[in-house]
């Protein structure tokens, strides 16, 4: 017998369906010489840090068992979020599991996790919790849920330890989310008093959405002037922009310009036109795809991809967690396939052998998204699985359409005097070829008919412009920032016609991109759910909790920006090329750790150390009762006894009074002068605070 345990139900059932003639049995299912059982998708998480270390005095979170970097990190069944106890479900499911593997004519078990680095991770717990002896143990791969490709799958079957590389990468990622996530939430929460979730991804995330929408709000308008001159010539009107810019006050220098180009002739130096071919866009990785739903129907990452989840699962499309727009040169025959039913359609496509589709060196472990042979019914999706397939579909007829989309390519060159030349482009479809099934978004200028040597009609003038803010994040552009946090944002890339995407997965393959995948999407929609950011339509917006967590965060000296997590996610990608070993990147990831937990205290100038929520600072001048430390201020504990409202902000000025000097100040009436405070003019000052009739002053 041969054992497969499936990461969910849904693809036990899809296995079963391509063996056929199955059994159903209690928690699995038997026939054909196979067993097949299923997870729930994790059945097993971490331990908690008082697993390691015994419960608190107090039994709540507290300093004294922080922080906690385990010898050997020990996993356990799933406990229900409400009861803290193992779901029975769970446990149910498990045992089963367990009595499987056991069995004396289960010679081998197969691994059916998803196929990627979680999935690895989550049948091998199973194996590794329920395998009383050892047995032969190999790994189900598959690129997607229809039934040839399993049953093509089942007799490819390769062993388990082949994916090694891949669970060392899992189990690392997992023990190093773990070490952040539990160490700095407890952390920072103990801090503050209020729960904040800090993660190796989800800060940097939260961060570039905080630092985007603070740029603009304190962006201040500059005036400037420029120069354009917008005219009818043979009948279409044409617009020439200088490229000279004058601040706020060179009105005179631009009006002064755009009479010295009035005085000018423009006139047609160089004209360019000539047919081509447009070709059109690739193949869909997840983020792009993600791009493309949310800016035309507003579709959050969430959404789509467990629509996409859906339609993987009922084996429609491919396997959707993927980072790559290309297909493996084997898959080659797989495609013709899927072309011919494409094609029995009424789509007019034909199998294209180009560097543009098929290329192993920009793929990790999956392809790009495709539809599958097997195509579905219109009436049997949902609108939004429609709207997802159709984006899928189309653009896979668009790459292998058999018609060329024609264009005309049309460039005039206008010469004004010796002062200045400009350059128009435009182009003109002619043949629509693919563009009949995916979407052409340029909107090129029509040109006139001129030759060389005809004049253009021009009459420049100053234009009254203000300099623009940055931009919101949108579902598409943060999706491009995360996946590489260091390239110069190139607006609108992807349409050029020859853009070189080698960087792009340069930073994919390297691990500079903050998430993947398979999470990022998750840790976003964490992110909306724990009201750190907000998502109206496809714009990202930061919230008071999300502004609160980062400058609590920068208060405590915790910098998780995108270096120190693009850095981890590099020994990441080392453990899986067998670079660097699991230890050796969680050691990396417990030395920041322990760095926050050791900072030493700044001499009393500098210092913005603010203590813990809850801190005793010293006595209330006022009524004698302890002055402690709240969320955002140091204020005193005899409010609700004595009505006593003395308090001292924990920031003034834009600048964080530290428990040290709040401390000084209760202790001798004064601070140490204290650097870094900024006044309404936006100047920088220094100065002490003194207590002046029950209130904080400053003492210059």
């Amino acid at each position: 017998m041969i054992l497969i345990i499936a990461e969910k139900p849904s693809l036990a059932r899809n296995i079963a369906d391509a063996i056929g003639s199955m059994q159903k049995r209690q928690g699995y299912l038997e026939g054909q010489g196979y067993l097949i059982t299923w997870a729930f998708g994790h059945l097993f998480s971490l331990c908690d840090i008082e697993d390691y270390t015994g419960p608190t005095a107090s039994g709540r979170w507290s300093l004294e068992n922080l922080p906690c970097f385990p010898e050997k990190f020990r996993f356990r069944l799933k406990k229900n979020a409400a009861t803290k106890e193992v779901d029975p479900g769970v446990q149910q499911q498990f045992e089963c599991i367990r009595a499987l593997c056991n069995r004396e004519d289960v010679e081998a078990i197969v691994n059916a996790g998803d196929a990627d680095r979680e999935g690895e991770i989550i049948i091998r717990l199973c194996m590794d919790n329920a395998l009383q002896a050892p047995k032969k143990r190999l790994r189900l791969w598959l690129p997607d849920q229809t039934p040839e490709t399993v049953r093509a799958a089942l007799q490819e079957l390769k062993e388990e330890s082949e994916y090694d590389p891949l669970a060392d990468e899992g189990f690392a990622r997992t023990y190093i989310d773990w070490l952040y996530g539990v160490n700095l939430t407890r952390f920072a929460t103990l801090k503050t008093g209020t729960l904040l979730r800090v993660g190796r991804v989800i800060v940097p995330i939260v961060k570039a959405v905080y630092d985007r929408d603070m740029a603009i709000q304190n962006f201040v308008p500059e005036l400037y002037y420029g120069v354009s001159s917008k005219e009818e010539t043979a009948g279409v009107m044409l617009e020439l922009n200088s490229k000279q810019k004058f601040t706020g006050d060179e009105k005179e220098k631009a009006e002064n310009y755009a009479a010295a180009l009035n005085a000018e002739k423009a006139v047609v130096t160089g004209k360019k036109s000539k047919k081509d071919s447009l070709p059109p866009g690739k193949l869909y990785s997840l983020s792009k795809l993600q791009n493309v739903l949310g800016k035309k129907y507003k579709m959050p990452m969430e959404e789509s991809l467990k629509v996409l989840q859906g339609l993987y699962e009922k084996g429609f499309v491919t396997y959707p967690r993927t980072n790559s727009e290309y297909l493996a040169t084997a898959e080659k025959e797989k495609i013709k396939k899927i072309l011919q039913n494409v094609k029995a359609l009424g789509y007019p496509v034909a199998f294209r052998d180009a560097k543009t589709i098929f290329d192993d060196s920009k793929i990790e472990s999956h392809s790009a998204l495709t539809p599958t042979y097997k195509i579905p019914a219109k009436s049997s999706l949902t609108e939004p699985e429609q709207k997802v397939y159709q984006t899928i579909f189309r653009r896979f007829a668009a790459v292998f359409c058999a018609e060329e989309c024609v264009c005309r390519k049309n460039e005039l060159t206008v010469r004004v005097g010796d002062l200045e030349e400009f350059t128009l482009k435009g182009t003109v479809i002619l043949e629509k070829g693919w563009t009949q099934y995916d979407d052409y978004n340029k909107n090129d200028k029509i040109l006139p008919d001129l030759q060389k040597g005809d004049e253009v009609a021009i009459h420049f003038a100053p234009r009254e412009k203000e300099t623009s803010p940055p931009k919101h994040y949108t579902i598409e552009t943060l999706n491009n920032y995360l996946k590489n946090p260091f390239k110069e944002d190139k607006a609108k890339a992807e349409e050029q016609d020859e853009f070189d995407d080698a960087e792009e997965y340069r930073a994919i393959f390297e691990g500079l991109e903050l998430g993947t995948e398979a999470t990022r999407t998750g840790i976003i929609d964490n992110a909306i759910k724990s009201r750190y950011l907000e998502l109206k339509k496809d714009v990202y917006t930061i919230l008071p909790g999300g502004i609160f967590l980062i400058e609590q965060l920068l208060q405590m000296g915790i910098s998780m920006d995108k270096y120190k997590t693009s850095t981890l996610g590099r020994a990441l990608k080392k453990v899986y090329r067998q670079e660097m070993r699991v230890e050796e990147s969680v050691a990396l990831a417990a030395e920041e750790i322990r760095a926050v937990f050791e900072r030493r205290p700044a001499p009393p100038e500098t210092d913005t150390d603010t203590g813990f929520y809850g801190d005793v600072v010293g006595k209330c001048p006022l009524c004698g009762k302890d002055v402690v430390r709240g969320r955002y201020s140091y204020g005193c504990s005899g409010y609700k006894e004595t009505g006593c409202h003395f308090k001292v902000g924990i920031e003034i000025c834009h600048r964080v009074i530290s428990k040290q000097n709040a401390a000084l100040l209760l202790e001798t009436g004064k601070t140490a002068k204290i650097t870094g405070f900024v006044s309404k003019k936006n100047t920088l000052f220094d100065a002490a605070l003194k207590l002046q009739d029950g209130k904080a002053v400053f003492d210059f």
